[in-house]
């Protein structure tokens, strides 16, 4: 073989020695990687992890550590919360368009309280209390949350309102380096390694192997490179593609997300799309490869007691609801131009608040006036429209509610004086959340829609539960829940 190697496939005929072979070989070792790992072990077979890290973890390890669950969790229930799969799939399915895959939906809600019993059976801690007030994540380690907008407009009039986002319990946590993420990953890493998965660290995947000899093209290896030194691994039952998004792919933001470009991602810089192109390089259909989560970078007890509005003075959203909502509603609807209004009372409650004090850095304000008109002229907004926009809102604030975009009464009230203007624009980055297209047992599909031989995939290098909107947690939800399923299924394959 030569010695440079391109995401075109290779043969496996061209390859005259493995260096390394398994049953079940996966190729991230994140959160849907372990979870593979794990359910392929369990099922008997050999596995083996190719992470191009030096360790465990991925961008779960560095993440909140939110896992979307419900249908009546034992967290849920222990909380005193009521909900039901159907009532977490209608929500689900409004929130997470439009085009969400309403089969997986449906499964990944059926099977949300098996999934919660499962992690906990690994030895994930959930701790019994609820946090209730806006933010990005509980200040402590509570252990279940509203993480996407549930409780608030438009959705909490289509399903009713139930706290989904399950956090891992945090020792000692730090947010971006030992939060949930962390606490998920760590039981499960410890698990696979129990189960006798082995890993291969510091080793780069760049092509699939396929077997020449069969008219399926079915998947038996893979071509990677480890310090400069090509390095092929032969699967004789199966690969698994979990390797993340595309977020740090400049060539494919530019082609299918381009309101990302430049943006900070949530995500490590090893997101680069290579699960993807090298499911593409076998002909696998893609889905909503323009979809993106979206963070907003805004203390949330700053926004949902001010008002948010756009360049021409305007609110555009309720700004009680999840941030991720907010954020996407800025970049994709209004050119990423939006400004906090917020009177001095307001802003000395949400300075006051713990979740401001832990995880934002207080700045003070771009702009500030004694009035509305004075305001709106500090910040150069077209004359007229802040004070419309302020005095109709004031007026029905003033009875506790908002007929424009249906905000709930607790954080409705009318704005002051004096008050401030923070500049939001440019405050917005993501990650994508499209990718390789896969069925119910995590198999990569064909544009002919059929299953391609020995390939699964799972986590963010596929289209998973969200379609356009998102919910802090579905990524490492339909991560570790399509990892299970991808471990089974490639486990099940008779080599």
């Amino acid at each position: 073989m030569s010695e440079t190697t391109t995401v075109r496939p290779q043969r496996a005929s061209t390859i005259d020695q493995w260096d390394f072979e398994a049953d079940v070989v996966i190729a991230g070792y994140g959160i849907a990687g372990v979870c593979a790992a794990i359910e392929a072990a369990r099922a008997g077979a050999e596995v083996l992890v190719l992470e191009r890290t030096g360790g465990w973890g991925g961008a779960a390890s560095m993440s909140g550590g939110f896992i979307y669950l419900g249908g009546g969790t034992p967290l849920q229930k222990a909380l005193g919360f009521e909900d039901s799969p159907e009532n977490m799939e209608k929500f689900m399915v409004t929130a997470l368009g439009p085009g969400v895959d309403k089969a997986k939906v449906h499964d990944y809600c059926q099977g949300s309280v098996e999934h919660f019993n499962w992690l906990v059976a690994q030895g994930v801690p959930f701790k019994e209390e609820f946090w209730g007030e806006p933010g990005w994540e509980p200040a402590h380690d509570e252990g279940l949350m509203y993480s996407g907008g549930e409780n608030a407009a438009p959705f909490s009039g289509i399903a009713t309102p139930a706290p989904r986002g399950h956090l891992p319990q945090m020792q000692n946590k730090r947010t971006g380096e030992k939060g949930g993420g962390y606490m998920l990953m760590k039981p499960l890493a410890e698990t696979a390694e129990g189960l006798g998965v082995r890993a291969e660290y510091d080793i780069r995947i760049q092509s699939l192997v396929v077997d020449d000899s069969d008219d399926a093209g079915r998947v038996v290896g893979v071509v990677a490179k480890r310090y400069g030194k090509q390095v092929t691994v032969r699967a004789r039952r199966g690969v698994v593609l979990a390797t993340g998004s595309f977020a740090y792919n400049q060539e494919m933001i530019e082609a299918y997300v381009p309101r990302l470009l430049n943006r900070p991602a949530a995500s490590i810089e090893q997101h680069d799309g290579i699960g993807i192109l090298l499911g593409q390089s076998l002909g696998a259909q893609v889905a909503h490869m323009d979809a993106a989560e979206v963070a907003f970078f805004a203390d949330p007890q700053m926004v949902a007691r001010g008002v948010i509005v756009n360049a021409r003075g305007q609110r555009f959203i309720n700004e009680d609801t999840y941030c991720g909502r907010v954020g996407q509603a800025t970049l994709n609807t209004q050119d990423n131009q939006a400004y906090l209004i917020i009177d001095e009372q307001a802003l000395e409650a949400a300075h006051a608040t713990e979740s401001a004090t832990k995880f934002f850095r207080l700045e003070p304000p771009k702009w500030t006036g004694e009035t509305v008109a004075e305001l709106e002229s500090e910040m150069g907004l077209p004359e007229g429209a802040l004070q419309a926009t302020v005095e109709v809102y004031n007026r029905f604030a003033a009875e506790g509610t908002d007929p424009l975009l249906g905000r709930r009464a607790e954080w409705t009230k009318p704005l002051g004086a004096p008050l401030a203007g923070f500049d939001l624009r440019e405050h917005t980055g993501g990650f994508t959340t499209g990718g390789l297209k896969t069925d119910l047992d995590s198999r990569v599909l064909h544009v002919s829609g059929e299953p391609i031989a020995g390939l699964f995939a799972a986590g963010r290098c596929t289209s998973g539960v969200c379609a356009g909107g998102y919910a802090s947690g579905t990524s490492l939800g339909d991560g570790s829940f399509y990892g299970r399923r991808a471990g089974q299924a490639a486990a099940a394959i008779q080599d």
